[in-house]
């Protein structure tokens, strides 16, 4: 019997069990320990289960992907489908035959539509959710109604004291602790060591599988490298020169650490479509304790070194609201804005035209007067900008000069 007396709350089941009523296929994308298997298995445990993992199934499936397809109860999941991408043509065969809703889940620990490999997209029969790391609202077991909240306006963000000024200590360990289900239960120094296991494995594992590479030693000193420059803009001449790799390797294999959910590339926004698609994206690692573990920060470096934790925090943020968005709009698209000045705005978020910003200060008392960079937001955005926050350590969430934007409490991601 599967257990689950200590499972976390996850609001992405709600999307996953809408998607499963009217589509033939609902693949649950996401990093290896992110918690896909435990929750497809907590949310179906009656249905037929097989992972692509097991040899005794991983063997047979790459042989013969139309005879193993064609051999599956009409109801299965499938896990870890991106070790043997050929079974999907097989599984289109077969939902073509029969498009009732709710036939396949799929897992993959990779992007699926990114992997060379796969040749069938299975568009129009599939459809893909994100598990990500647990978010701090997942780990309190509240139920992350922040962004929501957030994109539906002043009238529903009110202003409210709270009753004590957060320790930065407090904040320091959960930007180092990460989301990945299994090390958040262990203490920080075994965390570390489950951090550094956990890459091993992917680079041992399930580089391969996605991308042709040469050396994955090469990609791992490529992820620790970038996990040193979180959030800042990628400089692929920079990290070339750096690694000894030629630039078109260097591309290659940041492609590949994204398709496997250990970065994320958030494009440079601009009032131009076209203009979004030159300029610089920045990159950070999906998750902060990942990130804090390879470039060998700990909390104590709150107080020491406030650059890095920084840009840890920043990346720990887009997480949040990351994750939040797969059960709030999976529509809202992530981009940073920089324009040619310098003035910076570290998260903006858009649905369509409308635009929200955000910025991330790790200090406790944020100021009355809006940023630079928020400032340059709204004015290029005209009559498409919703609103904007400032994320602080502070207590308290407080009206700033500009009446479309406001400060917030950093506690209040995780609070609601």
């Amino acid at each position: 019997m599967f257990d689950t007396s200590e499972l976390f709350r996850r609001p992405l089941v709600a999307a996953i069990r809408e998607a499963l009523l009217d589509t033939p296929v609902v693949c649950l994308n996401g990093p290896r320990q992110s918690g896909k298997s435990t929750l497809v298995r907590a949310m179906m445990p009656d249905r037929p289960y097989f992972s692509l993992d097991e040899d005794s199934y991983h063997s047979p499936a790459r042989d013969d992907p139309a005879g193993f397809v064609a051999a599956l109860p009409d109801v299965v999941t499938i896990d870890e489908i991106q070790r043997v991408p050929e079974l999907l043509p097989a599984i289109k065969l077969s939902v073509d035959l029969d498009r009732r809703p709710g036939r396949f889940v799929l897992t993959g620990s990779a992007s699926l539509l990114q992997v060379p490999t796969v040749t069938e997209s299975l568009a129009g029969r599939m459809e893909v959710a994100h598990l990500l790391p647990l978010c701090e609202a997942e780990k309190e077991r509240k139920p992350g109604k922040f962004l929501r909240e957030f994109l539906e306006g002043e009238s529903k963000f009110v202003i409210r004291p709270t009753s004590h000024l957060p320790n930065p200590r407090g904040l320091a360990a959960r930007l180092v602790a990460g989301g990945y289900p299994e090390p958040v239960k262990r203490d920080p120094l075994r965390a570390r060591q489950w951090h550094r296991q956990y890459v091993r494995g992917i680079l041992e594992r399930d580089v391969l599988d996605v991308g042709r590479v040469r050396n994955a030693n090469d990609v791992g000193r490529l992820l620790e490298l970038l996990a040193v420059r979180n959030a800042e803009l990628l400089n692929v001449a920079g990290l070339s020169r750096d690694l000894s790799l030629d630039r078109r390797t260097v591309r290659e294999y940041v492609a590949i650490l994204e398709r496997l959910y250990l970065i994320r590339l958030l494009p440079a926004w601009h009032r131009n479509p076209g203009k979004r698609l030159v300029k610089a994206p920045k990159v950070h690692l999906v998750d902060s304790g990942l990130a804090a573990t390879l470039a060998r920060i700990d909390a104590g470096d709150w107080f020491t070194n406030r650059t890095r934790m920084g840009h840890l925090l920043e990346s720990f943020v887009l997480h949040q609201l990351m994750t939040q968005a797969g059960w709030t709009n999976p529509d809202l698209r992530f981009w940073h804005f920089r324009d040619k000045d310098g003035a910076e705005v570290d998260l903006v978020l858009t649905i369509g035209s409308r635009t929200w910003g955000i910025e991330v200060k790790a200090g406790s008392t944020p100021g009355y007067s809006v940023g630079r960079g928020l400032a340059r937001l709204a004015r290029a955005c005209g009559n498409d900008f919703e609103g904007g926050i400032v994320l602080y350590n502070g207590r308290s969430t407080l009206p700033m000069a500009d009446d479309r934007m406001r400060a917030v409490p950093l506690s209040e991601l995780w609070k609601r």
